[in-house]
């Protein structure tokens, strides 16, 4: 089994959230929130500032912990030929974005990155963690642990 530990950025603003779209793979692009793997060594409150930086052009201050989410998606749903199960374990942070430039990332795997309505988040086919992400924000739950989301339809690993 593989093992991924990610920060994830969840930027809200007036009613809006900030998205990325990742480039296609298996033909479609999937929306997700800004964020990625925390390198060895690496503090997981440096590499979400790190991901949002890279991904959007945008410096971003950590506000809290939102949580941590832990993911295990069975090989069958990864489509992903010779792989194994994966688990993808997340840590949320709630970040307000402080400067910067909006822009998709350089040579990267994120193509265009956007302020969403809240509304319009559930009609884009999207990762997982961005209702994840965008549920810890809403309940601020006091253990940081948000019920699994199912998939299907426009909501993907």
């Amino acid at each position: 089994m593989s093992f991924r530990l990610a920060a994830y950025a969840v930027c809200v603003d007036g009613g809006r959230v900030l998205l990325v779209r990742q480039a296609p793979s298996n033909g479609e692009s999937t929306w997700s929130l800004p964020g990625g793997g925390v390198e060895h060594t690496e503090d997981p409150f440096d590499a979400v500032i790190r991901e949002v930086a890279e991904e959007t052009g945008y410096d971003a201050v950590v506000e809290r912990l939102l949580g941590i989410d832990s993911r295990v998606i069975a090989s069958a749903e990864r489509h992903v030929p010779g792989q194994g199960d994966h688990q993808n374990v997340g840590i949320y942070y709630l970040v307000r974005i402080v400067g910067g430039r909006l822009r998709p990332e350089p040579n990267g795997h994120v193509v265009e990155s956007v302020w969403t309505p809240l509304a319009e988040v559930g009609r884009r086919r999207r990762s997982s963690l961005v209702d994840v992400g965008l549920t810890l924000a809403r309940t601020l739950p006091p253990t940081g642990h948000v019920d699994a989301v199912p998939v299907g339809g426009l909501l993907q690993h």
